[in-house]
């Protein structure tokens, strides 16, 4: 770039003023003083000390600028919101939020930031460096932050307490995400259904359902998930790991919560009540499928004929008449059968099992269909006595 001779001359005129050089940085000053002044950054000499928490400097700018925390002294304040600063430079980066500017940008992905040490940051995950380590369990960072919440885990701290219900948490965003389910608030909503969350994860899960979208597949048997959770709990079937054991009957589970839930079966609790009719469930999940009984809500509809059902495993059933697909053959007589349920009800003509009793006379059939229809001639004759 060429520029004018003017500039030029006035350019090497402020070079010859900053006659003071220093060694270590190359660093040059117009006078000796600023010299003096930057060579306790090099030697490490922090010779500005607090009288109020004996935290120490190498310069006396800054510790009249950090002295200003002990007195309060906040001059700088935004004229947007009004909150203040103690330094210029905090309340300018602060104003960036407002204006939305974000002057600092990575020249690998593009991605920009309002400040330049969030910019540093960033760039370490390009480069792979986490400088941060764990002394205990050698996982490492990128974030100091991040290795401070990490240790919590060994030391079993947890700072951040909820002041309703006293729970404790390692992290405060976790906390205020706990507080959500006590003032009720659910600030991620669906925009197709308008079902709303609390968790912006639980959101996102939920989309998969109008989306069709299922991440997660097994790499044994290629089905799909829409939660990772969820795939993790169906690999155990290829595993046959079932570390859940019931000490009564000795059933074993893939999952600790399915456990649970099978023991109400011995101990008889039935913890989840309906509201209307008292009648009380061993899972949440078949009070919520009774209560739509009450409300005459039948979510699950059928595209090709659109009737509707309570329960999603009826639906599916159903839609097995819509479909010319049989895949559940008979080993016996090779009759196939839309749906396994059906197969499994056919199969008791080869076994001869016959698993409904009529409590009159003691006839047998394999379909309860069968036996309510055998009923009705006990009636009759009750009538016509």
């Amino acid at each position: 770039m060429l520029f004018s001779p003017i500039f030029q001359s006035t350019f090497i005129e402020l070079q010859e003023e900053q006659p003071y050089c220093y060694d270590e940085c190359g660093k040059s000053f117009s006078q000796e003083f600023c010299q003096k002044a930057d060579q306790p950054i090099h030697s490490g000499e922090q010779p500005f000390c607090c009288d109020s928490c004996d935290k120490s400097f190498s310069r006396k700018h800054d510790l009249k600028r950090h002295q200003s925390i002990h007195r309060g002294e906040r001059t700088f304040c935004c004229n947007i919101c009004s909150k203040s600063f103690i330094q210029e430079q905090h309340l300018k980066r602060h104003q960036r939020i407002h204006s939305g500017e974000q002057p600092f940008c990575c020249d690998v992905c593009n991605k920009s930031f309002s400040r330049k040490h969030d910019l540093k940051r960033h760039q370490r995950i390009h480069r792979g460096e986490r400088p941060f380590c764990c002394d205990i369990c050698k996982k490492s960072f990128v974030q100091q932050q991040h290795l401070k919440t990490h240790q919590r885990i060994h030391s079993g701290e947890q700072p951040f307490c909820c002041d309703i219900c006293k729970r404790s948490f390692i992290r405060k965003q976790d906390m205020k995400i706990h507080q959500r389910i006590h003032s009720g608030e659910q600030p991620f909503c669906c925009g197709v259904c308008n079902k709303s969350f609390i968790h912006k994860y639980d959101l996102k899960t939920h989309q998969r359902i109008h989306s069709g979208e299922q991440p997660f597949c097994c790499n044994m048997c290629n089905k799909s998930f829409t939660r990772k959770q969820d795939l993790k709990i169906h690999q155990h079937i290829h595993n046959v790991e079932r570390p859940f054991c019931c000490d009564v009957c000795n059933k074993s589970f893939i999952r600790k919560f399915d456990l649970k839930t099978h023991q109400r079966i011995h101990s008889g609790e039935q913890p989840f009540c309906c509201e209307v009719c008292n009648k009380s469930y061993i899972r949440k999940y078949d009070l919520k499928t009774h209560q739509r009984i009450h409300s005459g809500e039948w979510p699950f509809f059928c595209t090709v004929c659109n009737k509707s059902f309570t329960q999603q495993h009826e639906l599916k059933k159903h839609e097995c008449i819509h479909s010319v697909e049989q895949p559940f053959c008979c080993d016996v007589c090779n009759r196939s059968y839309s749906s396994k349920s059906v197969l499994k009800r056919h199969q008791r003509i080869h076994s001869s099992e016959s698993l409904f009793c009529c409590d009159v006379c003691n006839k047998s059939f394999s379909q309860q269909h069968h036996l309510k229809t055998h009923q009705l001639i006990h009636s009759d004759v009750c009538g016509k006595s």
